[in-house]
C-alpha cells in the first residue's frame, strides 16, 4: 500500500465549449507537469462522441495533492467549471482531512485502499 492520493471525475461537455476545453486540458497538463512533481498520474479522456471527459489523477500524497489543489483553485478553477459540469467523482487512496474537504464540492464517493500494491 501507499501513501497516494487519485480520484476520478468524471464531467459533461458543456455545449459549445469543446474546443476551450481542449485548450485548458493541455494548458492544465502542462502547468502539472512542469509545476507538480508530486503529481504522477494527469489524463484526460474524451469519450467517442466528445461530450463526456473522465479525469484521472493520482499523486505521491496529501501534500503533494494539496499543491495541486492550490494551483487549481488559483489558476483554472473558474475555466474548468465554465467547460465542464461534474457528475461524478471517486476519490481513493489514504487523503488526508485537507484533502477530504478540499475535495467535498465534487461530492466525492470515497474508496479505501483494501488490497494491492503500487509501484
Amino acid at each position: 500500500m501507499s501513501n497516494h492520493v487519485y480520484w476520478i471525475i468524471e464531467a459533461d461537455v458543456k455545449d459549445g465549449k469543446l474546443d476551450e476545453l481542449k485548450s485548458l486540458m493541455v494548458e492544465m497538463s502542462e502547468a502539472t507537469k512542469a509545476d507538480e512533481p508530486g503529481a504522477l498520474n494527469y489524463e484526460w479522456s474524451l469519450s467517442e462522441d466528445e461530450k463526456v471527459c473522465h479525469i484521472f489523477e493520482r499523486y505521491t500524497d496529501s501534500d503533494a495533492t494539496m499543491v495541486h489543489m492550490g494551483n487549481f483553485g488559483s489558476k483554472f478553477a473558474g475555466r474548468f467549471m465554465g467547460v465542464l459540469k461534474p457528475t461524478a467523482c471517486t476519490l481513493y487512496g489514504d487523503p488526508d482531512e485537507r484533502v477530504q474537504k478540499a475535495m467535498k464540492p465534487m461530492g466525492y464517493v470515497p474508496m479505501k485502499s483494501a488490497a494491492g500494491f503500487s509501484r
